[in-house]
């Protein structure tokens, strides 16, 4: 059966009534499901007589267009069938969606208010904006739909997705991060869930005006990263620890070497001299995957003035331990945790996953020595990001790790919107840090730290 005779058949009629009426809208829009439908055709036909070069995508965008003006001018001419300028405009811009881009979830993708787009299975669409998720109305035609879009992400950096390896992370061309899932360990079917970043990073002015910071805290964390303090950015998933590593690897000089290791590429540096490894998952023998922990090895012997490693989350937190204790000062990273103390102890546990056998002491002591500084970032009910605490590993006590808050989050209520009104304030102590900051030749008043003592 030819496309004409298939829309025919979907009962699709001619509109002229209701033209005549003066209703300009048409029976496909009457109907979700002919529309639907009609959408479906057009793009088989296009498929049929485009070949693989639309498939792939290689095809130029104004042929696509060309193409489905005529098919649709067929429709009205052979079938009489009503398709308005807004249908038209409609269909070109999901067809070529579906063409050049990720389906219905590319306006979306587009979008730089949205923060989030979390696909559960073909019929339901989230989405975070303003740091609060919503439901959409659009949809995927069906699972198959959904696991192309995911195809079509995966396949360009060398990933696969499939029953033998049913979940991957991967990234879009932009940075923005990508993880999908399908059944048979998702029982939702395909899932899709991107993390998206902006397109020109956040700027420490940025976060400032976000609330995120205070022009204190950035005069801080910026002298912190100038004196070659290693820093950790620790908080939940979606609290914003990427994007808070973005702002202080921004302020690595210029002259300086940096070597950046992650499983998704994802951070978004200014500086000229950068080299960016990724890890790699195995190929479908099982072989030649490439992990973390070898990529943080490995980039000791490049010459890194700075090693920044998107996340440790395994075994490589020792390696990074090692490389902050071997001269390798002023490197950044992100880990999960709950809270600044809560993070040394995941430290503790991802160095044991490195399966070397050592006891707890010597762990600890590896730690405080490695680590200045911890960033603890929330992300607060009203969808807000914030950094809550800015710690610093002081020493150690008998066998505990001691800390000191240089800088807390007070809350100090809502408003009528329900929106957290607080600050991130000094707690008057000045750091221990302070005389390496001064040695370095960076000068920072010590009324930012809400102490008018000088050291």
């Amino acid at each position: 059966m030819g496309l004409l005779d298939r829309i025919q058949s979907s009962n699709i009629e001619n509109n002229g009534e209701n033209e005549s009426n003066g209703n300009s809208k048409s029976n496909l829009m009457k109907n979700d499901d002919n529309m639907h439908k009609v959408k479906q055709q057009i793009h088989e036909i296009l498929v049929e007589k485009l070949g693989q070069e639309m498939i792939n995508g290689t095809i130029e965008r104004d042929l696509v267009t060309r193409e489905i003006i005529d098919t649709i001018n067929r429709l009205r001419s052979e079938i009489k069938i009503t398709i308005g300028k807004s249908e038209t405009h409609e269909i070109i811009n999901d067809l070529c969606n579906e063409v050049f881009g990720l389906g219905p979830i590319e306006p979306y993708v587009r979008d730089n208010e949205i923060t989030e787009i979390m696909v559960n299975g073909p019929s339901k669409i989230y989405i975070e904006k303003n740091g609060l998720i919503e439901l959409t109305n659009c949809q995927f035609r069906d699972e198959s739909h959904v696991h192309a879009i995911i195809e079509r992400i995966v396949s360009p950096i060398g990933r696969r997705i499939d029953e033998s390896n049913p979940m991957v992370d991967a990234r879009l061309k932009d940075g923005s991060r990508v993880n999908a899932i399908i059944p048979p360990l998702s029982l939702s079917g395909p899932c899709l869930t991107i993390r998206k970043f902006s397109k020109d990073p956040f700027t420490a002015e940025d976060l400032i005006s976000f609330g995120t910071l205070t022009p204190e805290t950035t005069a801080f964390l910026e002298a912190c990263v100038k004196s070659r303090l290693n820093c950790l950015v620790t908080g939940g998933t979606g609290s914003g620890k990427t994007t808070t590593l973005n702002v202080l690897s921004s302020f690595i000089p210029e002259n300086e070497r940096i070597v950046t290791v992650e499983d998704a590429a994802e951070i978004q540096l200014r500086q000229e001299h950068v080299v960016t490894l990724e890890s790699r998952p195995p190929n479908i023998e099982g072989k030649g995957e490439i992990k973390i922990r070898e990529l943080v090895r490995n980039c000791l012997r490049m010459r890194p003035d700075r090693i920044v490693v998107g996340e440790v989350r395994g075994g490589e937190a020792l390696d990074m331990l090692q490389a902050m204790n071997t001269g390798h000062d002023g490197s950044l990273t992100t880990a999960h945790s709950n809270s600044p103390r809560d993070a040394l102890s995941r430290i503790e546990t991802m160095v044991l996953m490195a399966g070397i056998d050592l006891p707890l002491k010597a762990i600890r002591e590896q730690i405080t020595s490695a680590i200045d500084m911890i960033i603890h970032q929330e992300r607060m009910k009203d969808g807000k990001r914030r950094i809550t605490y800015i710690t610093e590993v002081v020493g150690m006590e008998n066998d505990t790790i001691t800390l000191q808050d240089i800088f807390v989050f007070e809350k100090m209520g809502t408003d009528e919107n329900n929106n957290i009104i607080g600050k991130i304030k000094p707690t008057g102590i000045v750091p221990k840090a302070a005389e390496r900051i001064k040695s370095s030749g960076i000068k920072i008043p010590m009324s930012v730290f809400g102490s008018p003592i000088a050291r």
